[in-house]
């Protein structure tokens, strides 16, 4: 089976940002990029041919046009396939999701009053997809060094996250990068005083140095699969959702982790999530995972 990254083509600057970023990750991987745009009234051209000028799909050819004329120029060699779907944009791109190694798509940044939302399409993709998938922000001014940023990955410690190490690992080592893994960890409320101060500095000491070694005994074996790769361990004494974001500034990869396994009464994507894709700075990767 041919290695494959797809990123799914909107027409927007988003999708083109993610176009880019998904030639360069499929470059890295020795990859085929297949660039999907899903519109279910796509027109079968077998059945009814077009005159000139009257294309019926004009809009959707131009907008894989667009992206095509945006990463020529940077990877003439890269091999490419265009895939036109007559189907709903969600189901195209999970039926991709499934035979890809890694699905790309545009993220766009969102006003205060919104951050809390994702489109539908993001979500239920995010939601649903069975290989990794990766949200990238509108840059137009975007080169490939602009990627060369620490890669973190963030780490909850709740039970087995083999799937989520094996991808930032092995994507440190293809781009050479050190990989920052970061845990955030909440207090009790035991430790506040009325004020909300640390009323026993001891005692968030004890729990930070529990947190690091949890940490530590999770990376360990990782370490010894990937010996050239540089890690570097952070805990901070804070939630979950406000370390994922911090730990992303400065990155030019945020990993984050998604159970695939999730009570039915839950939200499609926790909270530490949507922190991730609404405020981290640079692209995400959301790793399905046991």
């Amino acid at each position: 089976m041919n290695r494959v990254v797809t990123v799914g083509l909107d027409g927007t600057p988003e999708s083109l940002t993610a176009a880019r970023w998904a030639a360069r990750e499929a470059r890295l991987r020795q990859a085929t990029l297949r660039m999907t745009h899903a519109w279910i009234l796509l027109s079968d051209e077998r059945d009814h041919p077009s005159a000139e000028g009257n294309d019926p799909n004009y809009w959707p050819k131009w907008i894989i046009d667009q992206a095509m004329r945006s990463i020529e120029p940077i990877y003439p060699d890269l091999p490419v396939v265009e895939d036109l779907v007559a189907e709903d944009p969600v189901d195209a791109l999970l039926s991709a999701a499934a035979e890809s190694e890694l699905l790309v798509l545009g993220s766009r940044d969102m006003a205060p009053m919104a951050s809390y939302f994702l489109g539908d399409v993001g979500l239920h993709v995010m939601a649903r997809a069975r290989a990794p998938t990766v949200f990238v922000r509108a840059r137009e001014d975007a080169t490939p060094a602009d990627d060369e940023g620490d890669l973190t990955v963030a780490l909850s410690l709740r039970g087995p996250c083999d799937a989520l190490l094996e991808f930032a690992f092995a994507g440190a080592a293809r781009r050479g990068v050190t990989l920052r893994a970061v845990h955030g960890r909440n207090l009790p409320a035991a430790a506040y005083t009325r004020g909300g101060i640390v009323a026993d500095p001891y005692f968030r000491g004890e729990i930070v140095r529990h947190a690091q070694r949890e940490l530590a005994d999770a990376l360990h074996p990782w370490r010894e699969k990937f010996p050239d790769v540089r890690v570097v361990e952070t805990v901070w004494a804070q939630s979950p959702a406000r370390a994922v974001v911090r730990g992303a500034v400065g990155a030019g990869l945020l990993v984050v982790g998604r159970r695939e396994e999730r009570p039915r009464v839950a939200p499609p994507v926790g909270n530490v999530l949507a922190a991730a894709v609404h405020h981290a700075p640079c692209p995400v990767a959301i790793v399905p995972h046991g």
